[in-house]
């Protein structure tokens, strides 16, 4: 809902009349399962592009990290809006990796994370946890856990950066493709009725994060991610990461082009 709001407000600003339509998703309703189980990306998306697709909605409002790296049929990606952090947060009292004890229980049900953690501090144990952030926030309580790990736009959206301990760099935990991201889906065709709202960086960083992360199969049942940054007026850096069966690869290039950027890692990846 945090994230619609953003979009009503973009969408105001050009002119249109909104009404927000909460829909719930398979992965909303199941809270038991992880991701991987439950069947990996779209999870969040599906049942929202039905009601885009049978006309109950105009626009659907996503996480584009929540999306599968193919456009839905029948559907578009009219806007991406300015990104939010793309950062993961360690949300626990210690304020850096070196003040996390050794050892400590750290929650995430995200494989790519559990991946990354495990490669940065393999001392740490890792314990899934499902449900909202405030049903996590409560769950890291109730288990005496050290840390949860989530995305820190969604707690910044939400006002609870106070919690966050520190925030993971992206060469050190490079966050899953389009995290930070909100998208704005309409019906193929009508991509003007939202064009006016859309970022071009962030639409093109999310356009090169897509093509390496679908090239390596990414989603919630592969650990894999990438992210693109402007560093300058010509100059982008990409960053992605795979972990297939425990062979780590963590790559990086720099250039003016973030799309060619995706070709030259995945060649170092491959």
């Amino acid at each position: 809902m945090a994230q619609a709001e953003l979009a009503a407000v973009a969408l105001r600003e050009l002119g249109h009349a909104v009404a927000l339509v909460p829909l719930s998703t398979q992965g909303d309703r199941d809270r038991r399962l992880t991701f991987a189980e439950i069947g990996g990306r779209g999870i969040f998306a599906s049942e929202i592009e039905e009601a885009l697709r049978d006309g109950r909605v105009d626009v659907a409002v996503h996480s584009a990290k929540d999306l599968t790296g193919e456009d839905g049929d029948g559907l578009a990606l009219g806007a991406c809006l300015k990104r939010a952090d793309p950062r993961d947060a360690w949300v626990g009292p210690a304020r850096s990796w070196a003040e996390v004890p050794e050892g400590a229980r750290v929650a995430t049900s995200s494989l790519r994370r559990s991946s990354q953690i495990a490669r940065l501090r393999p001392d740490l144990r890792i314990e899934p946890v499902r449900g909202n952030i405030d049903t996590r926030l409560r769950k890291r309580t109730e288990r005496g856990l050290d840390a949860v790990i989530l995305a820190a736009c969604g707690l910044d959206r939400l006002d609870l950066g106070h919690e966050i301990g520190f925030r993971i760099e992206p060469c050190e935990m490079p966050p899953e493709s389009g995290q930070g991201i909100v998208v704005l889906q309409v019906r193929a065709g009508e991509e003007q009725l939202v064009a006016g709202a859309d970022h071009a960086d962030s639409a093109l960083a999310l356009h090169a994060e897509r093509t390496v992360t679908r090239a390596l199969a990414g989603g919630c049942t592969v650990p894999v991610a990438a992210h693109a940054v402007r560093l300058g007026d010509d100059l982008w850096r990409l960053i992605a990461y795979a972990d297939r069966d425990g062979l780590i690869s963590l790559e990086q290039a720099d250039g003016p082009d973030p799309i060619a950027l995706a070709g030259e890692v995945l060649g170092a990846i491959r």
